[in-house]
C-alpha cells in the first residue's frame, strides 16, 4: 500500500512531464525528492576523552583533561514515526583509537613536546619520557600512567526550520562488520510530541534497468536557514550488488558521476539516501569517497533494519503530507493550502510542507491553479447563471408553504368549535329587568364569536324590553314606556308612540332599519 500510495502523489506530473518531453537517449531524473528530504538529518559522532596523566618524574602530579574527538559524520534517514534511522558504520564508529590521541595530545601539553596529535603511537627521545608515554598508551596495566575514561556521543540534527542548533542524542543499536555496512540508530531522551518524525519510504528493491535515474539527499554540515538539504541527481549502472555496492554513470558521459558524487561524499553526504525517480523511494545508502562513490541496495539496509528488531513505518506526518503533495504537484494550489497547513499543525519544523505552503499560497486563484480553471469552466458551461435567484425563489417558496399550512391549521380549529344553542324566540322571551343607569362592562369576545350567525349568543348584558301592544291581530308592535311614570301607555295607534327594538340585544332601532346594526339581528316588521 505504501508504493501505491507514494506513485499516486507523483503519476500525474510524471504523466503529463512525459507527455509533453520529446524521446531522449535516456531518462532524465524528475527531481523528485519531497517524499524523503524532511526525514533527512546530519549525524555527528563525538568521543569524549577524559583522561587523567599521573606524572612522577618529580614530585608526584595529577594531570587531568577532557578531549572532544571527532569520529565521524555524514547523513542519516529516519525510517519510522519513533525515529529509528539508518546510516552507514563509519559514521558513527571508526577503527581508530581515541584513547591514542588523548595520550599524544595531553604529553604534548603538559611536557612541551612536539608529538603529534593523531592516532598513532610515538617514541620520544628522551628515555624516561618515552617510557612514561609507552605505558600511557591503552591497554590499561598495573604500571599505567594515565587513566582514561571513554563516552561516544551520537548528535542528529533533524532538518527542520527553524534549525535546532542542539540537536538530539542517538545511540547505536546495530553496526555493521564493516565501514560500509548499514548501522541503525534510535534516539534517546527526546519526544518530538505524539505525531513523531516525519520519515522515509523505502523501495521494495533496486531498478535493475542501466541509466536508471536517482537523485542523492543530504547535508553538508548542520542545518541552518543558509544550509538546506543538499539534492543531486545521478544514473545506476546495471549490476553490482551486495555491500561492494552498485555504481554510477552518466548514460551520455557527460559528467563524470563517480567523481562528482564522491566529492559530496566527501563533504558531508555520507550514507545519504539514494532516491528512486518514479516514486521517491529510498533505494540504497551513498557511500565511497574521494573520485569514487557507490551505492549499498535497500536489501541490505532492510536486512540490518530486521536484525536490529526495527521496522520500517509510515506516521500521521507522512498520510498528511502525501496528501497535500498530490493536490501541489497536480497544481490544485487552493486544496494544497489546507492540506500543508494541517502537516504544520503535526510537525510544526516541516521544512518542505512550510516551503510548497507559501507557493500554494501565491498561486492559489491564479490562472495556473487547476481548480480556478475547473471553476470557471463550470460557470461557462451552466451560461454563467448567478446562484442568488434561485436562493430567493427557494426562500419565498418555504415562506409560502408556511403561511398556508398556518392558516389551514387555524380554519381546522375553527371547524372544532362547538356549536352555540339557538336562542329562544323573542315572544317566549323571560321578563328582561330594567336596564341600570350604570351597565356592567362589555366582556371581550374571542375572535372566533365574530360570525354572522341569527343563532349566536351575545355575551353581554340585556336592557329592560318595552311591553308589547298590538293594534292590528298578527301584528305585535312595541310601545315605549318611560320607566320613571306610572301611567299605562295610551293605546291609541302606534305611529304616535312606536319605538323599534332588536329582539336579540335590545338596541334601539329606526324606523328605516332592517337589520341591527349592533348584533345583525333581523328587525321584525
Amino acid at each position: 500500500m505504501r508504493r501505491f500510495g507514494s506513485a499516486a502523489v507523483f503519476g500525474g506530473l510524471l504523466l503529463a512531464v512525459a507527455g509533453v518531453a520529446p524521446a531522449l537517449a535516456h531518462e532524465h531524473p524528475s527531481g523528485i525528492t519531497d517524499l524523503v528530504t524532511p526525514a533527512v538529518a546530519r549525524i555527528e559522532t563525538t568521543a569524549r576523552v577524559d583522561i587523567t596523566l599521573l606524572d612522577h618524574i618529580g614530585e608526584l602530579v595529577h594531570v587531568e583533561r577532557s578531549y572532544e574527538v571527532p569520529i565521524g559524520s555524514g547523513t542519516g534517514t529516519v525510517i519510522n514515526p519513533d525515529g529509528g534511522m539508518v546510516t552507514l558504520t563509519r559514521v558513527v564508529k571508526n577503527d581508530r583509537d581515541v584513547r591514542i590521541y588523548a595520550a599524544n595530545k595531553i604529553f604534548a601539553e603538559h611536557h612541551k613536546l612536539k608529538v603529534p596529535a593523531d592516532f598513532e603511537r610515538h617514541k620520544l627521545k628522551d628515555d624516561l619520557l618515552d617510557h612514561h608515554l609507552q605505558e600511557c598508551y591503552p591497554p590499561k596495566q598495573p604500571t599505567a600512567t594515565c587513566i582514561i575514561d571513554v563516552t561516544t556521543e551520537i548528535r542528529v540534527f533533524p532538518n527542520i526550520t527553524p534549525a535546532d542548533k542542539e540537536g538530539f542524542k542517538a545511540e547505536i543499536v546495530r553496526v555493521g562488520d564493516k565501514p560500509d555496512s548499514p548501522a541503525v540508530l534510535r534516539p534517546v531522551g527526546r519526544a518530538d510530541g505524539s505525531a513523531g518524525l516525519p520519515t522515509a519510504p523505502l523501495a521494495a528493491e533496486v531498478p535493475a534497468k542501466e541509466g536508471s535515474p536517482v537523485a542523492i539527499a543530504g547535508f553538508t554540515g548542520r542545518p541552518a536557514a543558509n544550509l538546506p538539504e543538499t539534492v543531486d541527481i545521478a544514473h545506476l549502472r546495471a549490476g553490482g550488488a551486495g555491500e561492494g555496492g552498485r555504481q554510477f554513470k552518466d548514460p551520455e558521459n557527460k559528467v563524470n558521476e563517480p567523481e562528482k558524487l564522491g566529492a559530496l561524499v566527501d563533504r558531508g553526504l555520507l550514507g545519504g539516501p539514494v532516491i528512486e525517480d518514479k516514486k521517491g523511494e529510498v533505494v540504497g545508502l551513498l557511500l565511497g569517497g574521494g573520485k569514487d562513490a557507490r551505492m549499498i541496495g535497500v536489501r541490505e539496509v532492510t536486512k540490518a533494519l530486521a536484525e536490529a528488531d526495527v521496522a520500517p513505518a509510515r506516521g500521521p506526518i507522512d498520510a498528511a503530507f502525501e496528501q497535500a503533495l498530490t493536490r501541489f504537484h497536480t497544481h490544485y494550489y487552493g486544496d494544497a493550502v489546507p492540506a500543508f497547513q494541517r502537516v504544520l499543525d503535526l510537525y510544526p519544523g516541516h521544512t518542505v510542507a512550510a516551503a510548497h505552503l507559501k507557493t500554494a499560497q501565491a498561486k492559489r486563484g491564479t490562472a495556473e491553479d487547476e481548480g480556478t480553471k475547473k471553476t470557471a469552466a463550470s460557470t461557462d458551461a451552466s451560461g454563467g447563471a448567478p446562484l442568488w435567484p434561485f436562493l430567493v425563489g427557494g426562500g419565498l417558496l418555504v415562506l409560502v408553504v408556511l403561511a398556508t399550512a398556518i392558516l389551514l391549521w387555524r380554519r381546522r380549529l375553527s371547524d372544532h368549535e362547538p356549536a352555540p344553542e339557538p336562542s329562544p324566540p323573542a315572544d317566549t322571551l323571560p321578563p328582561i329587568p330594567p336596564p341600570s343607569v350604570n351597565p356592567p362592562p362589555v366582556q371581550a369576545r374571542s375572535v372566533f364569536d365574530e360570525q354572522v350567525d341569527s343563532t349566536i349568543v351575545v355575551g353581554r348584558s340585556f336592557p329592560a324590553l318595552p311591553k308589547i301592544s298590538s293594534t292590528s291581530p298578527g301584528q305585535p308592535v312595541l310601545v315605549a314606556r318611560d320607566p320613571g311614570s306610572n301611567t299605562a301607555p295610551d293605546p291609541r295607534p302606534a305611529e304616535t308612540t312606536v319605538q323599534k327594538y332588536c329582539t336579540g340585544c335590545g338596541m334601539r332601532l329606526g324606523p328605516a332599519h332592517s337589520f341591527c346594526g349592533y348584533c345583525g339581528q333581523p328587525a321584525k316588521t
